[in-house]
């Protein structure tokens, strides 16, 4: 046997630093502004699905094609 210290397989391996705790969060804040006077996605014509303007004939058959009623098909 020999008097040497038997070496370790394995490389050591630094012990992983602990996480930090998560910031905390702002407490949310009343809002008292009156919900009318803000614009909704429905008073947009993008929000009643309306594509923006486009030129070509390859977007008007496109749109034609998407907009056509079931009985034409």
């Amino acid at each position: 046997m020999s008097s040497a210290p038997a070496s370790d397989p394995q490389p050591s391996q630094p012990e992983p630093r602990p996480e930090a705790a998560p910031a905390p969060r702002p407490k949310r804040r009343l809002v008292f502004d009156d919900p009318l006077d803000q614009q909704s996605s429905d008073d947009t014509d993008r929000g009643w699905g309306e594509r923006p303007a486009s030129a070509g004939s390859a977007a008007d058959l496109a749109r034609f094609l998407d907009e056509k009623p079931p009985h034409h098909v």
